[in-house]
C-alpha cells in the first residue's frame, strides 16, 4: 500500500499539532497511560499506521509487552490499574462518538475524574482528539504501517527527509525544532 498523496499535512498544521502535544505532555498524565490511550483509540479506528507507531512509542515509554498484547481486552485484564482503566474507558467512549448518543457518559467521566484532576483530564481528552485526528488522516490517505522514522535513530534530518513520503512538508519543522519527530503523520515529543 502506498500513500494516496504526498504532502497531506502542511507546516502550519504540524506547528499547531506540536503545540497541542506540548499541552498533552505538560498535563501530568503518566506517559505510559498516554501511550495506552493513543494505542487503544488507534485500534478502535483501525489505523494500522498509528497502531504500529503506538506500539513502538509505548514500548519506548516502558509499557510491558503483556499490556501491549492485551490492551484491546483491557476490560477484564488485571494488568491494568484502575486509573488506566478509567483513561482507556474515556478514550474508547470519546473515540466511539458516532456509535451512540452520549457516548461519554457521566459514569465514564466520573470514574476518570476520580483518578485524574482537571488538567490531566484535559490532557487525556486532547490526546484522544489528536489521535482521532491522525487516525482519520492516515486511514483516509492510506499511510502504510511501518513507515516511521525517529531523529534519535538517524540524527540526520536530511536522511529522514529523503525517506519519508510527506518529507517536503516537514523540513521547516525539522530545521526549527529537533526535539520533535513526525511518525506516520503523528508529531510526538521525543523523551
Amino acid at each position: 500500500m502506498t500513500s494516496r498523496i504526498q504532502n497531506a499535512v502542511q507546516p502550519e498544521v504540524t506547528t499547531g499539532v506540536q503545540h497541542l502535544f506540548k499541552a498533552v505532555y505538560a498535563g501530568g498524565v503518566p506517559q505510559q497511560t498516554l501511550e495506552l490511550v493513543h494505542l487503544r483509540a488507534s485500534q478502535v479506528n483501525g489505523c494500522s499506521a498509528c497502531v504500529d507507531a503506538g506500539v513502538k512509542s509505548a514500548t519506548k515509554a516502558g509499557v510491558s509487552p503483556e499490556k501491549l498484547l492485551t490492551v484491546a481486552a483491557w476490560y477484564e485484564n488485571p494488568l491494568f490499574d484502575d486509573a488506566e482503566r478509567a483513561a482507556l474507558a474515556l478514550a474508547e467512549a470519546a473515540t466511539r462518538l458516532s456509535d451512540r448518543p452520549g457516548a461519554v457518559t457521566d459514569e465514564i467521566w466520573a470514574e476518570a475524574a476520580r483518578h485524574y484532576d482537571e488538567r490531566q483530564l484535559a490532557a487525556l481528552v486532547l490526546m484522544v482528539a489528536i489521535t482521532n485526528f491522525f487516525n482519520r488522516l492516515n486511514t483516509t490517505l492510506r499511510v502504510p504501517a511501518g513507515t516511521t522514522w525517529d531523529l534519535r535513530q538517524t540524527g540526520d534530518p536530511s536522511r529522514l527527509l529523503s525517506s519519508w513520503p510527506n518529507a517536503t512538508c516537514l523540513s521547516p519543522l525539522l530545521q526549527k525544532e529537533r526535539r520533535w519527530c513526525f511518525i506516520i503523520g503523528m508529531v510526538r515529543r521525543i523523551r
